[in-house]
């Protein structure tokens, strides 16, 4: 299907309403409040597309367009569905706060490793990267959604709830800053032990000796490895630090699936301190994920981007913090970038799948996520054409291994990677209580957000042009996936529509999809705000036309009488010089609509010749 981000959105946002306001207010269900990742995805799949995308604002009652107020009609008009948000945000905020400051709990998002142990109350309350990220993005979107809202109220009952919401989501902000900080890890391992030898074996994929992979991971990461041992914000134990300085060792950076153990404790300023509550002691082992590490990175970037700053979102305080993750967001994705690049004659990332070097765990989604790490990079640093051209192979290869663009085989166990999809087991988390697991099921959706990212990234015709046929095909697959009966019509996430050997949908709907696929039309909606990719050839073709249509124009205008300028023919040479005027204007950004313009000039130029049967002249 064609990828049209508004009405697609428009659909989304539609279910969302039947769904979340069945009864006219604001219902979580059975399972809301227990999952603050669940609760926080739910709220973004609105507040995201409004606060990223100007036709979608909703907080400037004046302004709603009719076509969203028409979406959302379930939850009040236009000056009823901002207040009511007001009141759903402080609920989510109620929810997620414990005795101390804000909580984080995965929730239902965890699962026992043993399916015949349970969870405890205590574990599910455990707090997971997920959440950290996501509240990060949510507590933005709200602020700045509370920032304009505020100006345009003036029930004093609105104001007061406005304002006790905004020290509510500035706290949970900087609670997920802090926590984010305490979850990043380096990982220094030996290349003889277990890991190192894994890590030499992804690297250097049976053609390189082990010193040959140290050789070249000294020379590729000696500038990463002196700024980590040096940068004294990281907050690294000392022994991490003096293994780092060994140029013996490898090591891997990114974040844990949760507070690292031992993890040391972010300073912050006494009233913070009292507003976020007591920092709790870490579960997760010092090993970076691979996932936790794309949903990090896919959360910082909000801190500093242009709303953000020009809104004024953040404290200095919160600016410190906010600084101190970019470091750690820049270390981690120049890291995995390299790593995914290693060798340039054939990339470890082009070797599908991906095996992670602790646990050995073989997946097309951690070929993915790598692949995630590297679309960052290439964004950052704008991306050459042969690093485009591979990443877009990768994309499609990616497609067909997860049978999104073939057809799927009996008993394929590629459909295992949407349902029940990936697990990880959660390292450190059996100090709590039974071992516990995470899953992930997007692949799909993930898929589409960074093969629209790559395509808004490239500059190429033919390139972007294989993306979107990329995209478009996913999101066939994705749109066939949404619930068609019972509770969440409209919304995510029926597998079995698509892989009918899969298992029929139980439990609840799926937020975390649901969420995804609003990123991805965000996305699709950034990168057609662009201006298309600009082809020299098409250039060249109609600076020709244009320059024969001048020169014609004037020839015309020189050898005819100046018609009235009431008149038919006055009016055609005003429109004439208009078209003319605005080719020139576009030559450089769409030089195909130039084109197109001076085309429709040349055209209405011979036509006034012929009728006066001048048409000789032009060499008929």
């Amino acid at each position: 299907m064609q990828i049209k981000p508004r009405q697609n959105l428009l659909e989304v946002w539609q279910s969302i309403a039947r769904h979340s306001f069945d009864s006219g207010g604001w219902e979580w269900g059975e399972w809301g409040g227990r999952s603050s990742v669940a609760d926080a995805e739910r709220l973004l799949c609105l507040l995201y597309p409004a606060t990223e995308i100007g036709p979608f604002r909703i907080d400037d009652p004046d302004t709603t367009q009719l076509d969203v107020e028409r979406a959302l009609r379930n939850a009040g008009d236009s000056s009823e569905i901002p207040a009511n948000l007001v009141e759903i945000l402080g609920d989510f905020m109620e929810k997620h706060r414990g005795e101390e400051g804000p909580t984080f709990a995965g929730g239902y998002y965890f699962a026992a490793a043993d399916p015949e142990q349970e969870l405890s109350k205590e574990q599910r309350e455990i707090g997971v990267v997920d959440a950290y990220s996501m509240s990060i993005t949510l507590c933005l979107a709200t602020l700045g959604f509370l920032k304009v809202y505020r100006g345009k109220t003036r029930r004093a009952a609105t104001l007061a709830r406005i304002d006790k919401l905004w020290e509510e989501t500035s706290a949970r902000l900087t609670a997920a800053m802090v926590s984010l900080l305490r979850s990043f890890t380096v990982n220094v391992v030996d290349i003889n032990s277990e890991q190192g030898q894994a890590l030499s074996r992804l690297l250097g994929r049976g053609r390189l000796s082990d010193r040959q992979v140290l050789q070249r991971f000294q020379d590729r990461f000696k500038s990463l490895r002196a700024l980590i041992t040096e940068s004294v914000v990281l907050g690294l134990d000392s022994d991490v630090t003096d293994e780092l300085r060994n140029e013996n060792r490898l090591f891997e950076c990114g974040w844990a699936w949760s507070l690292v153990q031992g993890a040391p404790e972010v300073e912050v300023e006494p009233a913070t301190a009292e507003i976020i509550g007591k920092q709790p002691e870490g579960f997760a082992r010092a090993v970076p994920y691979l996932y936790f590490t794309v949903v990090a990175l896919d959360g910082i970037p909000d801190l500093s981007s242009e709303r953000t700053l020009v809104l004024g979102l953040l404290t200095a305080e919160q600016q410190r913090l906010a600084d101190a993750l970019r470091l750690r967001w820049e270390i981690t994705q120049q890291y995995w970038s390299g790593i995914a690049r290693f060798d340039d004659a054939t990339w470890p990332l082009e070797e599908i799948p991906w095996r992670t070097t602790l646990q050995q765990l073989e997946s097309e989604y951690f070929s993915l996520s790598v692949a995630s790490i590297l679309v960052h990079d290439l964004v950052r640093r704008r991306a050459t054409d042969d690093d485009l051209t591979r990443t877009v192979a990768v994309m499609e290869r990616l497609a067909d291994r997860g049978r999104i663009t073939s057809r799927p085989t009996r008993e394929d166990p590629a459909i295992g990677l949407h349902t029940p999809g990936v697990t990880l087991p959660l390292l450190g988390s059996e100090q709590a209580g039974s071992a516990m697991k995470w899953t992930m099921g997007d692949f799909s959706a993930q898929l589409l957000k960074r093969t629209l990212q790559l395509c808004a990234l490239s500059r190429n015709i033919a390139s972007q042009d294989r993306l979107l046929r990329l995209a478009e095909d996913i999101l066939d697959h994705l749109w066939a996936r949404r619930i068609s009966e019972g509770e969440g019509v409209g919304l995510w996430d029926n597998v079995h529509a698509v892989y009918p050997e899969s298992p029929v949908r139980q439990g609840p709907l799926s937020w975390s999809i649901t969420e995804r696929v609003t990123e991805c039309m965000v996305a699709a909606h950034a990168l057609y705000s662009q201006n298309p990719i600009r082809s020299s050839e098409m250039s060249a073709l109609a600076q020709a036309a244009i320059s024969e249509a001048a020169h014609l124009f004037g020839k015309e205008q020189m050898e005819q009488a100046a018609p009235a300028p009431k008149s038919p023919q006055g009016e055609q040479i005003k429109a004439i010089e208009a078209d003319l005027r605005r080719a020139r204007q576009l030559v450089d950004r769409q030089p195909g609509t130039a084109h197109s313009l001076a085309l429709g000039v040349l055209a209405r130029l011979y036509d006034l010749a012929r009728a006066r049967g001048d048409a000789g002249s032009w060499g008929v």
